[in-house]
């Protein structure tokens, strides 16, 4: 009986990965590239504490400045925006004021979910990329103007770490050393 589940189970599981398409060149690279960039900017969401989620410097040139939450789900609702871009779909979330996602968003399990949903998104979009596409027009999630759909795929990595600079900072300002920048083992 031992014997049978596990050619059942390594059957679906070999079905499973024959199902899974494969990716181009081209959306292999910028997933990579997303994958990274997922890595950093989730682990350290993960790592600063609840209780110092709405934390921001507020002293002099500081004092507009975002949250640490807002800039999680400012880089999130940004990451919605441009892969409904790059997928030629409607933006399927609320980017609320500023762009920093719905202003229902309140706790650090909701926020590092929604994170986490952006990124999945994400991925999606990434791995529709293939050469014959890259080129062809799409809307720009900045504006109505038609761009290459190339120059929305490369947001999410230059804009998550630009603000991804910001959540180390004030993470180590809080007395968190960012999990990227610890001792690896």
């Amino acid at each position: 009986m031992a014997a049978k589940t596990v050619i059942t189970t390594l059957l679906f599981a070999a079905s499973a990965l024959a199902a899974e398409p494969e990716l181009s060149p081209v959306a292999k690279i910028f997933d990579t590239q997303l994958n990274s960039v997922e890595r950093e900017v989730v682990s350290l969401a993960e790592a600063m504490p609840a209780a110092q989620f709405s934390f921001a410097p507020k002293q002099g040139e500081f004092a507009t400045v975002r949250t640490f939450a807002q800039q999680v789900t400012h880089i999130a609702s940004v990451n919605y925006e441009v892969a409904a871009a790059v997928l030629g779909e409607p933006n399927p979330v609320d980017m609320g004021a500023n762009e920093n996602g719905s202003a229902d968003l309140k706790s650090k399990e909701e926020i590092v979910a929604y994170l986490k949903k952006s990124f999945a998104y994400t991925h999606r979009a990434m791995r529709m990329l293939t050469r014959e596409n890259l080129m062809a027009q799409v809307h720009s999630a900045f504006g109505k103007n038609m761009v290459p759909r190339l120059s929305m795929a490369t947001v999410p990595q230059w804009h998550s770490f630009d603000h991804y600079g910001q959540m180390a900072v004030y993470a180590r300002m809080c007395g968190i050393v960012p999990p990227a920048s610890r001792p690896r083992n």
